[in-house]
C-alpha cells in the first residue's frame, strides 16, 4: 500500500511520536489526503503533543482501541507492539500498515543498505553514510537513526543510495526487503515488545524474507547469525572472515593486506571495528570502491552516548556508553577500555537479561577496580557478582548522581569512570539519551571544571552528532 492511496479514506495513526508526526506530515501533504485523520494513544496527550495536531481528534484508551477498530487503515506506530491483545484485535479489524511500509512502497526498487542486529545499527549504518558520501555518493541516512522515512518520501533531488537503520519493531511486518541488507549480531533483547526471543530473533530476520535476489550481509563472528544465516534467502556474503573484510582488533584488514590501524581511528574497541568491515562489505556488495578509500574512516567521529568520553579530571577519565541496554554492549565496552582499570556503573530497568557474560568480565585482574550497581535491575547484578567467586567488589547506588560520586571515590589516577547500564532507561529515565545527557550532568557535579568537561562531538551544521532517536532505547 503506498501513501497516495490513503487518500479519501479514514486513516488512525496509532501513536504520536516522531514516526506519528512524520506520517500525519506526509498523509496531509498528498494531493488527495484522507478524508479523515484520528490519532490514538495510550494516554492523553501532553500540550506540546497537542498542540502538534490541534486541529485532529484525539482518543486514548478502550475508546481509541474502539475507534481504530472501524477505520479504514491504520498506520502503527514502532512503539506499539503489534503482539499486544488491543494490536491483535485491530489486525483482525481492519487493515493495519505501518510508516516503514508505506515508505518501501514507494522506493524498494532502488538501491537500498538497510542494517539492523541487536547493536551496532546506529554506528555502522552512520559509518556506511559516511564511506558512500567520501565516495562522492548523494545519500541519505534515515529511519531508526532518528529520522522518520516519511521525511523523506520524495526527496529532490532523488538520492543515489539510501542508508536505513531498521530496528526490530519496523522488520516486523515488513513487507518489503531491501537490495541489500546488513545483519550486525542478535542478542537476547526487548522481549516485552516481541514476547519471545524467538521471535524477536523472526523479526529481524523478516528484513531479507521478501527478495530472492537480495543479499544478505553477514557477522561470522556471531554464532546467533551463523546459527540462523540458512533461513534467509538471496546470496550471503560474510565480514568478520578472512576471506573478506576482518579485524584482529589491531587494524581493519581485507583478506590478507591491512587496510588501516585502529590507532587512526576515533571509534574505540574491537566490535566498532567489526561494524566498519560491515560498513565496507555492504558497499562494495552495492558497487562503491572503498578500499581505496578507508583512510576517510580517521574522520568519522563516534556517535554520542556510544563509548564518548565527556570529561577528563584528576587522571581519571568520565566514559559514557548509555547507548548499552544489554549486558553484552556492556562487556564489548570493558573490552574497548582493555589496559586501563575501569569502575563500571551499570543497572537500570530489569528486563530479566542474563547477567552471566558481564559478571564473567567484572573481575579484577580483567581490570575492574568495582561495580557501581543502579536499581532495579542492579539488585539483581550485585546478587549474581557476589555469587561469583573473585568478582571485581560492588557499591550500591540509590540513583545516578550517587552512582557517580561512589564511582569516583573507587578510581584512581589512570583508570575509567564507565557508565555502560547492561540495562534500559525506562522508568528514571525518558531515554538512554536523557540517562547519558544525565551522566554528564552528575560528573560536572563533582566539581570537575569547566575546561575538563568535554563537548559532545557536532557535525559540520553545529547538529549533535547523534540525532534523537524514535525508539527509546535505540536497541532493537
Amino acid at each position: 500500500m503506498r501513501s497516495s492511496e490513503l487518500g479519501g479514506l479514514s486513516v488512525g495513526l496509532w501513536g504520536f511520536g516522531r514516526e506519528g508526526r512524520a506520517s500525519l506530515a506526509a498523509l496531509t501533504a498528498q494531493p488527495i489526503p484522507p478524508r479523515e485523520l484520528v490519532i490514538v494513544t495510550d494516554a492523553p496527550p501532553v500540550e506540546a503533543e497537542r498542540a502538534a495536531a490541534a486541529t485532529v481528534p484525539w482518543l486514548h484508551g478502550a475508546e481509541g482501541i474502539d475507534r481504530l477498530c472501524a477505520l479504514d487503515v491504520v498506520v502503527r506506530s514502532p512503539g506499539v507492539s503489534r503482539y499486544r491483545e488491543d494490536a491483535q484485535r485491530v489486525a483482525a479489524a481492519t487493515r493495519v500498515t505501518t510508516a516503514t511500509n508505506l515508505w518501501f512502497a514507494e522506493h524498494a526498487g532502488e538501491l537500498i543498505i538497510a542494517v539492523t542486529g541487536s547493536k551496532g545499527k546506529s554506528t555502522t549504518s552512520s559509518l556506511v553514510d559516511h564511506l558512500a558520501r567520501a565516495a562522492g555518493l548523494r545519500t541519505v541516512l534515515a529511519g531508526n537513526i532518528g529520522v522518520p522515512l516519511l521525511e523523506h518520501l520524495h526527496p529532490d533531488p532523488a538520492p543515489e543510495l539510501w542508508v536505513l537503520e531498521l530496528s526490530s519493531h519496523q522488520t516486523s511486518d515488513l513487507e518489503w526487503s531491501p537490495r541489500i541488507g546488513v545483519l550486525l549480531n542478535l542478542y537476547r533483547e526487548h522481549l516485552d515488545w516481541h514476547r519471545s526471543e524467538e521471535r524477536y530473533i523472526e523479526d529481524k530476520l523478516n528484513l531479507f524474507a521478501h527478495r530472492r535476489d537480495g543479499v544478505a550481509v553477514l557477522n561470522r563472528e556471531d554464532l546467533g547469525t551463523q546459527a540462523r544465516a540458512d533461513r534467509l534467502p538471496g546470496r550471503h556474503v560474510w565480514f568478520g572472515d578472512a576471506a573478506g573484510y576482518h579485524t584482529d582488533g589491531r587494524s581493519i584488514i581485507w583478506r590478507a593486506e591491512r587496510l588501516i590501524d585502529a590507532d587512526r581511528l576515533q571509534l574505540r574497541g574491537r566490535h566498532n571495528l567489526l561494524n566498519a568491515c560491515a560498513a565496507l562489505t555492504a558497499l562494495e556488495e552495492a558497487g562503491v570502491e572503498v578500499r581505496s578509500r578507508v583512510s576517510s574512516l580517521s574522520a568519522f567521529h563516534p556517535l554520542c552516548h556510544r563509548l564518548e568520553p565527556v570529561a577528563e579530571a584528576g587522571g581519571v577519565s568520565f566514559v559514557n556508553d548509555s547507548i548499552a541496554t544489554i549486558p553484552e554492549a556492556a562487556v564489548a565496552a570493558l573490552d574497548a577500555l582493555e589496559g586501563r582499570p575501569v569502575v563500571l556503573i551499570a543497572g537500570g530497568f530489569d528486563r530479566g537479561q542474563d547477567h552471566g557474560p558481564l559478571v564473567r568480565r567484572c573481575r579484577p585482574e580483567r581490570g575492574v577496580l568495582a561495580v557501581v550497581t543502579l536499581p532495579p535491575s542492579g539488585v539483581r547484578l550485585a546478587a549474581d557478582l557476589a555469587q561469583a567467586a573473585g568478582s571485581a567488589p560492588v557499591v550500591t547506588a540509590a540513583d545516578l548522581e550517587e552512582a557517580v560520586r561512589l564511582a569516583r571515590e573507587r578510581s584512581r589516577p589512570g583508570s575509567v569512570v564507565l557508565l555502560s547500564p547492561a540495562a534500559a532507561s525506562y522508568g528514571a529515565f525518558r531515554d538512554f539519551e536523557a540517562r547519558g545527557d544525565a551522566f554528564r550532568a552528575a560528573v560536572a557535579g563533582l566539581g570537575v571544571a569547566a575546561t575538563d568537561i568535554l563537548t559532545p562531538q557536532m557535525d559540520a551544521s553545529g547538529a549533535l552528532r547523534q540525532p534523537p532517536n524514535p525508539n527509546p532505547e535505540g536497541g532493537t
